[in-house]
């Protein structure tokens, strides 16, 4: 991913020589352990169709830097959003009080590597500003002429086009064109004054033609109308504690939550993790295996190089059953005497980056759904997740199902509502009875938050069954 050198450099095209940057970085780092400038271009655009209109469209462009000075447990970061000689001293010289006092040895820069996960393609390029607005129209006539109870549709649009050069301590300019796209639609059914929706979406790193052919997007608008019609039948939830089994796919993002951010390597180096100092121990049940791979083509988590440099890599981090490793950044690795795995990511250059998730999944079994269903007397199918909490201190988490079913003497009876799962993630991996044959990701809608910054990632995950789950629903 080294620079082409037919290709201009984003500091040439500020009028900047890459000479100079190199010089003003290595007198920042001195003798520092690590550092960086991370440059950053970006396009962006959105659309809101919604009661009928086109109600919000944006457009979006930015430039700017970010230099950093790592020296021991201590980062120094300044950014801006003028690109130029002057602005990238101010930036050192704030960076380098990071380094006073301090003397160290640099680290070794990031391999190289010519991995490629996604085109150069620029989604706010095509189709043009008219084709996309009368693409959210169609979706929403034509989500309301499917079905008379349709009362609202909310059809959106959201692409960007991301170039990003990170200049190492070594003198080597690093580049990467990231694409991003995705469509959303969310229909409101009515009927005899109730009112419920659904949602689906789809996306990831490609252009918009990838998800806006009609087969594509109607299957969108199918998906968001059935589970507003699901949850039009659907009940009150009991409580209590029951067997649980979770469908495939975006599901992961209980696996995300409550597991994954507890592997990420800043909370183990400082202990606050429930996982700290545990690798070797057995953290689940034998056959679950959880990893995280930035290097799936196209998907929206991916990345061909994080933003330190480092090519992504699939890190295996529970091995059946087993805690085998921790998701790192440079300087995590490094304090734990560990290898980068190319999970250093910042959400713009403004943002100082940190160990963050790109695809975090658990591998498949060989069960099939049915057979967790027939084996389960009294228990609750959760086909869709919505939004949760979790404590990363001790993985408890409280998480609401958007779609759900009550299982009862080994069928699925009856749709329910206002069903929650509460539980704690190191507990709830114990508890995997049976792990699915039906593999999936999620569909690229992914946005994971932390510290203040968010990014896009990807989740998946085959079916499972979980024993002894919390439910909190409308009661007994």
């Amino acid at each position: 991913m080294s620079l082409p050198p037919e290709s201009a450099s984003l500091l040439e095209t500020h009028g900047l020589a890459p000479e100079t940057a190199r010089r003003v970085l290595s007198e920042a780092i001195g003798d520092a352990d690590d550092g960086e400038i991370f440059l950053e271009r970006s396009r962006s655009e959105s659309f809101l169709f919604d009661d009928g209109r086109l109600k919000s469209a944006a457009f979006d462009t930015s430039d700017g830097f970010g230099l950093r000075v790592v020296a021991g447990e201590s980062a120094g970061y300044a950014h801006s959003s003028e690109v130029s000689e002057a602005a990238l001293k101010r930036a050192a010289g704030s960076a380098a009080l990071a380094r006073r006092g301090y003397s160290g040895k640099a680290d070794e820069g990031p391999r190289p590597t010519n991995q490629r996960l996604y085109d150069d393609v620029d989604p706010t390029d095509s189709p043009d500003f008219e084709s996309k607005v009368a693409l959210l129209q169609e979706i929403d006539a034509w989500c309301r002429a499917r079905d008379p109870r349709v009362v609202q549709v909310m059809a959106s649009l959201a692409g960007e086009q991301r170039t990003v050069e990170i200049l190492r301590a070594d003198g080597r300019l690093i580049r990467d064109v990231r694409p991003l796209a995705r469509i959303n639609v969310q229909i409101t059914v009515e009927r005899d004054g109730r009112r419920e929706s659904g949602f689906a979406g789809a996306g990831g790193r490609a252009g918009f033609e990838a998800w806006i052919t009609p087969d594509s997007w109607r299957s969108q608008a199918e998906e968001a109308l059935r589970q507003a019609l699901v949850n039009l039948e659907a009940g009150p939830c009991p409580a209590g504690e029951m067997d649980v089994v979770l469908g495939p796919g975006w599901n992961g993002v209980l696996l995300h939550e409550a597991v994954g951010h507890g592997l990420e390597g800043d909370f183990n180096r400082k202990g606050s993790s429930a996982f700290s100092g545990r690798i070797g121990e057995q953290v689940a049940a034998r056959g679950v295996t959880v990893y995280d791979d930035g290097t799936l083509p196209g998907r929206r988590g991916s990345l061909s190089v994080d933003d330190e440099g480092t090519p992504t890599e699939r890190t295996v981090l529970i091995e059946d059953g087993i805690l085998v490793g921790y998701m790192h950044d440079r300087m995590s690795a490094r304090l734990m005497g560990l290898a980068a795995t190319g999970n250093g990511r910042r959400q713009s250059y403004a943002h100082i980056p940190m160990p963050r998730m790109t695809n975090t999944a658990m591998e498949g079994g060989s069960t099939p759904r049915e057979e967790m269903i027939a084996s389960t007397r009294r228990g609750l199918y959760c086909a869709n997740f919505g939004g949760g909490q979790v404590d990363i201190t001790n993985g408890k988490f409280v998480f609401q199902c958007t779609e759900a079913y009550l299982i009862e003497d080994g069928r699925i009876t009856r749709p329910v509502k206002g069903a929650t799962l509460i539980g704690d993630g190191p507990t709830a991996l114990t508890r995997v009875t049976m792990v699915g044959d039906d593999f999936d990701f999620d569909p690229g809608v992914g946005v994971c938050g932390k510290s203040g910054q968010s990014v896009p990632v990807g989740v998946g995950q085959p079916s499972l069954k979980i024993t002894g789950l919390t439910v909190g629903g409308a009661g007994g």
